[in-house]
């Protein structure tokens, strides 16, 4: 098997668990697991895992520099209180249109905060498509009195920003993709495990054990051992460009399927999103120069 195709094998790999994330969050409304719960269960799981392996191999002293400890607030925490939350309020289609959609733009914007690092036309071009289609959306919704943004809308926009902070910090550290999503997860626990214990609600006495083993195993392996591993790895075989749209467009076929999968409902003005935001996030015109089919 060549590298090019290993890196497709990969990107392959992760765009399954990717867009499995978006049905399986959703599905959380469904099973009655709340976003506490999954986030306590997504990060302890992970940790459990990852502990004994760093332990084993004298590898822990990254773990006391601050940038896991950064990074675990804005990419860990912050992320996924949000994101989980939003999937209880809002639909598979809005986390495309909103989380995903926006996160290449909200990476950008703290690049420039944090680095002073400006815009590049591609970016320009990226956010006048996603205003635009924004616009659009929202006027449509209005047409069929339809509110333009709800709160979990609002919540995953606010998880796109956590995730666009944690993106941009995370290029400017020294650490292994394997240290990142190690701190990450360990930081994550030590942080929100005990707020979760002593003052968050828990429910997990109200939902079925298959459930939560199904969620606790996907969200704790998949996404955050695997899926992080495989998309590593088909950077380097294909670049970040090539790699980040692909796996990126998951979420969006995702929303797709959440259609018959789901129950859920798409109107004229979803659509517009998706296909305005995901033209935004994907940049397809890149694709047509050659010289920007690299790792750029």
């Amino acid at each position: 098997m060549s590298s090019k195709t290993q890196g497709y094998f990969y990107v392959l790999i992760t765009m399954s668990i990717w867009g499995g994330f978006t049905i399986l969050s959703r599905l959380n409304a469904q099973w009655h697991i709340s976003a506490w719960d999954i986030t306590a269960i997504r990060f302890a799981l992970a940790s459990l895992i990852l502990m004994p392996i760093l332990v084993y191999r004298k590898d822990t002293a990254f773990l006391w520099k601050k940038e896991p400890i950064v990074l675990a607030l804005f990419g860990g925490v912050g992320y996924c209180l949000t994101v989980y939350s939003a999937f209880l309020y809002a639909p598979a289609a809005h986390g495309a249109i909103f989380l995903n959609g926006c996160i290449p733009l909200f990476t950008a914007i703290a690049a420039y905060v944090l680095y002073r690092q400006p815009f590049d036309r591609h970016m320009w071009l990226s956010l006048v498509i996603m205003l635009l289609s924004l616009g659009g959306m929202a006027y449509l919704l209005t047409l069929h009195n339809h509110t333009a943004l709800g709160l979990g809308d609002a919540l995953f926009v606010l998880g796109a920003l956590c995730w666009g902070i944690f993106t941009s910090l995370l290029r400017r550290t020294h650490l292994s993709a394997w240290h990142a999503m190690s701190g990450v997860a360990i930081w994550s626990t030590l942080i929100y495990l005990p707020l979760y214990l002593i003052f968050f609600p828990k429910h997990l006495d109200q939902v079925e054990p298959l459930h939560l083993a199904i969620e606790g195993i996907f969200h704790g392996v998949f996404v955050v051992l695997i899926a992080t591993l495989t998309y590593v790895e088909a950077i380097k075989r294909l670049g970040a460009f090539k790699t980040g749209s692909l796996v990126t467009l998951a979420p969006f076929i995702s929303a797709v399927l959440a259609v018959p999968l789901l129950n859920e409902a798409l109107n004229p003005a979803i659509v517009l999103g998706l296909i305005g935001m995901g033209i935004g996030a994907l940049q397809p015109w890149r694709w047509f120069r050659r010289n920007q089919l690299g790792d750029t």
